[in-house]
């Protein structure tokens, strides 16, 4: 039980906040927990600080990461699209 239990937790990403450390302040994580995962800020919080709810080791699943990678991909996507209906210079015609 206890080996399946130190399988489980090196399986998971728990170092989170720290490989988003650019980004950290620059998004809503409660808008994002809520968007893209159905949770909490908290949650995510924990997540990102590597802990579970009780405060244990806990992290992101290897499930939960691939959704992370997703969602952050999807908000680029959406960013750049929002970018990309800006007009600059003078070619404002196919705005």
């Amino acid at each position: 039980m206890e080996i399946v239990i130190k399988q489980q937790q090196q399986d998971r990403v728990c170092d989170m906040k720290k490989r988003l450390s650019n980004i950290l302040m620059t998004i809503s994580w409660r808008e994002f927990a809520n968007t893209y995962f159905g949770r909490s800020s908290s949650w995510l919080y924990h997540k990102m600080d590597g802990i579970d709810g009780n405060g244990a080791q806990g992290g992101f699943t290897k499930e939960e990461a691939q959704q992370m990678h997703g969602a952050l991909c999807d908000l680029a996507d959406r960013i750049r699209r929002a970018a990309d209906n800006i007009p600059i210079g003078n070619d404002t015609a196919h705005y």
